[in-house]
């Protein structure tokens, strides 16, 4: 898992395109937050109910990626002890489809979150979710075990039997990427912007 820490969101996206990219509300909660990049454990939390997250803690391996679907934004998931225990026990970072609370204190425990927001209030305890089984979270869907990479940039979501495939091309990609000055970027890159306008009829750019 550790070659996935090496490459950013923006590069994995581009090699597996937007159907496998979380949505814009799944961000990090603060920052700069370290790059992740682990095997996803999965979590369906009923709505209002944390339950199944906070058992999650406790049954994820050392450098898992919590990754929960709760379809609710009116509770808080997980605080900030949880927020803490999860990262004594090595869970790499939640991506949560819903709300935490007690930023401050996960920001300073340095905890990576990646969620659609802040709220006050926790959830009950008292309702069985699932853990293992696919879940969406952030418009994609994540089995147990898909390699999830996350940073500023966005969290994208490697499937499990794609794992070499997509590391490969994106190394490929990386390296193409550093061969090329930016001269020659914007030449290769303006030449690709005229030829598209023409072919709009867009008139051509004055001369100079």
């Amino acid at each position: 898992m550790s070659a996935f820490r090496e490459v950013s969101p923006t590069t994995l996206a581009d090699v597996l395109g937007r159907d496998q990219v979380m949505d814009i509300g799944i961000r990090p909660l603060w920052g700069p937050v370290p790059r992740v990049a682990g095997p996803a454990f999965t979590v369906r939390c009923e709505p209002g109910d944390n339950l199944m997250l906070h058992a999650a803690i406790y049954r994820a391996e050392p450098g898992s990626v919590i990754v929960v679907e709760s379809g609710d934004l009116d509770y808080a998931l997980a605080g900030g002890n949880v927020c803490a225990v999860a990262h004594r026990r090595g869970v790499a970072a939640f991506v949560l489809d819903g709300l935490i609370r007690d930023l401050g204190e996960v920001r300073e425990r340095g905890f990576p979150v990646f969620a659609r927001g802040v709220i006050p209030i926790p959830g009950t305890k008292s309702k069985v979710g699932s853990h293992g089984e696919p879940v969406r979270c952030g418009g994609v869907t994540v089995v147990a075990g898909d390699v999830v990479v996350a940073d500023e940039e966005g969290v994208v979501v490697v499937p499990a039997g794609r794992h070499d495939e997509v590391l490969a091309a994106a190394t490929v990609k990386l390296a193409k990427e550093q061969a090329e000055s930016l001269d020659d970027w914007e030449a290769a890159h303006r030449a690709r912007i005229e030829a598209a306008l023409t072919s709009g009829s867009w008139p051509p750019p004055p001369s100079r």
